[in-house]
């Protein structure tokens, strides 16, 4: 299955957290979107891995998401090494995606940033015929390349290199994060409060989108970085988007 967009990130809730209105738009859209998350979360304090395969799946239901696989790398230990980069290059040749949505370069939690160059790494080392990679059969796999890759602002704020319109698939991304009843806020939960649980964390989601909207003159926004520079064919894609 060819994609259009694959989002890719360590966490089972990361990409729900900062691109799940991105996603959801391309995939109304009638676009294939898909998610690969590099691990299960399995060293989160709420909850379990297993539960978490759950959440994910329900999030990606919930999404539109044509299809979600998990990685199986170690939560916290996965290195950005040379056996972890063949192993995303797989995922990117087997899905062949124009675009790649991934973890922030930099954040709070070490493991995004790790993510982050992980994943552009791997994007560049999969367009080079050399890298050789077999498929799920045993068959040698193409060279491919994503055309751009964006990075997701997480709990750091950076300023976007563009802002996305997600006015109209808000909702469903708020739906789609409560998918994970085990992370986030819940009155009845006995398990230890964290950061991601406390009862204003999902009014800071809607903060952030709300500054980010207001950027670009919308409700809402979810805003993307990219090491190279964004174009346009003319300049009329920026003034009339309709037309883009």
């Amino acid at each position: 299955m060819k994609l259009h967009i694959l989002a890719i990130a360590v966490h089972p809730d990361d990409i729900e957290l900062s691109a799940a209105g991105t996603l959801i738009k391309h995939a109304r859209m009638g676009q294939q979107v898909g998610i690969v998350d590099l691990t299960q979360g399995e060293l989160g304090t709420r909850g379990s891995a297993e539960l978490r395969l759950e959440e994910a799946a329900e999030a990606a239901r919930i999404m539109g998401i044509a299809v979600r696989e998990n990685a199986g790398m170690a939560d916290g230990f996965f290195r950005n090494d040379e056996e972890h980069q063949r192993k995303l290059v797989h995922y990117i040749r087997k899905y062949q995606p124009d675009i790649v949505i991934a973890n922030a370069l930099a954040d709070r939690h070490p493991d995004h940033g790790r993510a982050g160059r992980l994943i552009a790494d791997a994007c560049f080392l999969a367009g080079l015929r050399k890298v050789e990679t077999t498929d799920d059969g045993g068959n040698s796999q193409a060279a491919w390349r994503p055309k751009r890759v964006f990075h997701m602002i997480q709990d750091r704020f950076a300023e976007p290199a563009l802002v996305v319109d997600i006015t109209d698939t808000f909702d469903t991304k708020i739906e789609s994060m409560k998918a994970y009843k085990s992370q986030f806020h819940d009155p009845n939960s006995n398990e230890p409060m964290t950061y991601i649980a406390s009862q204003d964390f999902f009014e800071g989601i809607k903060a952030r989108a709300l500054l980010l909207g207001k950027r670009i003159g919308v409700r809402y926004g979810e805003g993307f970085l990219c090491e190279n520079v964004p174009g346009v064919s003319d300049l009329d894609k920026l003034v009339y988007p309709e037309i883009a």
